[in-house]
């Protein structure tokens, strides 16, 4: 199904105080795509060839980006996610944080990356105002990531995952989607690096997308079932989870300096404690990861609209944002493109 765009800024709507949607869920947090484009082709999120890039004139600027963020917080974002594609294939990432670190308002800026990149772009990030990482990791083993993600690299991943350790950025979350046969054999492995490492490793259930629907209707592993057998190894504690916006939920082994959650889009949906809207990478504001509805700032934006009325179409989109997703088991999620965009 097309996503369908809608124009809010020709009747602003009125409305003072922070952003909340009609079903009283106060909007605080905002992903970010900074681009469409991904240096991995893992096999539940895109072809092996790739998917049709969007045209680079398209594409927010940063100045741009930031002007969208400008109105966002004037009505209550505090938090950002800057996600892609892989967002640290877009040069100079670290300016943006900057930027964005230097708004008003906005107290928490964050990135999800698949970390091939991580280990050299890192110092720069966090000293431009990166303060937590998420990093996408399917597996401990050479030649499953290789299969997973049609592209070799699970050493500068782990890399990655030190450097940004060392940098002092926390948490720092590792996403594992879990795919039955695959690599479900190895959710004992993830779970051990918690207990003496401050990481945060949260299992996802593989969730049907356009390009997955078959894989996903055979390999599905839900959350029960994964903490069930990770609670042979050692029994699981409910823990409080790090900071973030994320909507794991979170157990840990006794004396443990890091924490399992599990994200469970499927079995146990998380939409009453929705917080975000998403921004794509050309500019569209969607309301619901797996909606088909979005609301095109980017016109506006070019267009030399102020900071009001910018906040004017974040105050619109709240009487669109549904109440609840409606993923079922096998059946496709048309509007997501990627899995980098499921993990707070």
């Amino acid at each position: 199904m097309a996503v369908e765009t809608i124009d809010l800024l020709k009747a602003p709507p009125e409305g003072r105080g922070p952003l909340m949607d009609a079903f009283r869920r106060p909007i605080t947090y905002l992903r970010i795509s900074v681009t469409d484009r991904c240096n991995l082709r893992c096999v539940y999120c895109m072809p092996e060839s790739g998917l049709p890039w969007i045209p680079k004139r398209e594409i927010l600027t940063y100045e741009e980006i930031v002007r969208i963020v400008e109105g966002a917080a004037s009505v209550g974002v505090r938090s950002i996610r800057l996600t892609g594609g892989e967002p640290l294939i877009r040069r100079d990432l670290s300016a943006l944080v900057a930027q964005l670190a230097a708004i008003a308002g906005i107290d928490d800026i964050a990135l999800s990356t698949n970390g091939l990149l991580l280990e050299e772009q890192i110092c720069g990030l966090a000293a431009s105002g990166l303060r937590r990482v998420n990093v996408s990791l399917d597996t401990l083993r050479e030649d499953r990531f290789s299969a997973i993600a049609r592209r070799p690299g699970l050493s500068r991943v782990l890399g990655g995952i030190d450097a940004a350790i060392a940098a002092g950025l926390s948490p720092v979350k590792l996403n594992c989607v879990v795919m039955r046969n695959q690599n479900d054999d190895e959710l004992d492995a993830f779970a051990e690096l918690t207990r003496d490492r401050p990481l945060y490793v949260r299992f996802i259930e593989l969730m049907p997308v356009e390009e997955n629907v078959a894989l996903q209707r055979d390999a599905y592993v839900s959350a029960d079932e994964m903490l069930e057998r990770i609670g042979k190894n050692g029994k699981l504690l409910p823990v409080t989870g790090p900071g973030g916006n994320g909507p794991a939920r979170y157990y840990a082994f006794a004396g443990a300096a890091g924490a399992v959650g599990v994200i469970s889009p499927l079995s146990h949906d998380y939409c009453e404690r929705c917080n975000r809207v998403r921004l794509s990478a050309d500019g569209r504001l969607r309301l619901c990861l797996f909606g088909d509805h979005a609301i095109d700032v980017r016109t506006p934006t070019r267009a030399g609209a102020s900071r009001e009325e910018i906040a004017a179409i974040f105050r619109g989109a709240m009487v669109i944002k549904p109440e609840r997703h409606h993923l079922v088991l096998g059946e496709t999620a048309s509007a997501m493109r990627a899995f980098s965009e499921i993990g707070g």
